[in-house]
């Protein structure tokens, strides 16, 4: 039998817990008893360990009292884990459990307490792309690749936000006993085997902005309104004046981005507008938007978002455009 242990605190976003609980229970249904994976919820605190939407969990055992060896330590995430200060005592209980288990892993920011135990120097890991910046800049020594729904570094499991618990939780059947157990518990759960794409597609607007009335800022408004437009350097350059080379470099200063990379991520953010909210034909928002046919948009997709157009308005299209 193997054991599955997840770590909970106060504040623990309750669907790192439940998401992966569910799919190793919803396996047990497939598997003979001998096959079945064991449960463990070990809590920081004890006693009931409330969620960071209310919801309560008491855990099966205190940290101090989980002394064994398991298939999977799995660290669950939580909103306000990142800000959170390491506490010694939990940080040596997973480097002890690591040491003596299997696999380790973490959903969403609970990479953040494997990084303070000392379990993610010079490895290669995901978490919610919103944290994947301080993760790395607080923790140097680890490679944090933020556009991952789930990572595999030896031994070592980590996941992006939330949901991606689950992606990562039918992976791990997959390894254990292959593609058709990991399937059927995907339509158990109705939920995807394997996303497709990265967490781009899941995360806000790519476009970044700027000041309104400073030169980059002005640029970026023009862009928006002209998004069909030949929006080469020069072209921007003459709308502030400038040089394009002195232009191009401002604007790379200003904006962190080059004015091509901003014009792309301009168009990607229109077209996915257009794709959630309308069922207008691709060729109509590829023109719409600026690129150069639908082929072009595709591929623009693929490169930032690894999934087509198509699969982008097939996953995020309103119910509203799905029924109209």
């Amino acid at each position: 039998m193997r054991t599955i242990a997840i770590l909970i605190f106060p504040g623990v976003q309750s669907l790192d817990v439940s998401g992966p609980m569910d799919v190793f229970a919803e396996a047990n249904r497939f598997l003979s008893p001998a096959d079945h994976y064991r449960l463990l919820v070990i809590g920081t605190e004890r006693g009931a360990i409330r969620c960071s939407n209310g919801l309560q969990i008491t855990a099966h055992q205190h940290y101090s009292e989980a002394e064994q060896s398991y298939d999977l330590v799995l660290v669950a995430g939580g909103p306000d884990l990142a800000r959170q200060q390491a506490d010694g005592a939990v940080s040596a209980w997973l480097r002890q459990s690591a040491a003596r288990s299997a696999r380790v892993g973490s959903v969403c920011n609970g990479a953040f307490l494997l990084a303070r135990a000392g379990l993610l120097a010079g490895k290669t890991v995901t978490t919610h792309w919103n944290d994947g910046a301080a993760l790395a800049a607080m923790f140097p020594d680890t490679v944090v690749q933020a556009d991952r729904i789930f990572l595999r570094d030896g031994t070592l499991y980590s996941s992006a936000g939330v949901t991606a618990g689950i992606d990562l939780s039918l992976y791990l059947l997959f390894e254990d006993f292959g593609p058709e157990l990991s399937l059927n518990v995907a339509k158990r759960l109705v939920v995807y085997m394997q996303r497709r794409g990265g967490q781009s597609q899941f995360s806000p607007y790519l476009t970044p902005y700027a000041e309104e009335l400073s030169i980059v800022g002005q640029v970026q408004q023009y862009v928006l309104a002209h998004l069909q437009a030949d929006l080469t350097v020069d072209a921007l350059a003459q709308q502030v004046a400038m040089s394009p080379r002195n232009f191009a470099r401002v604007f790379v200063r200003e904006a962190r981005v080059t004015p091509a990379d901003f014009i792309e991520s301009a168009r990607i953010d229109a077209a996915r507008a257009l794709l959630e909210s309308g069922n207008a034909p691709l060729k109509t928002v590829a023109f719409d938007c600026g690129f150069r046919n639908r082929d072009h948009m595709r591929a623009v997709f693929m490169k930032r978002l690894g999934i087509t157009a198509l699969q982008y308005r097939a996953n995020f299209a309103s119910f509203a455009s799905v029924q109209a």
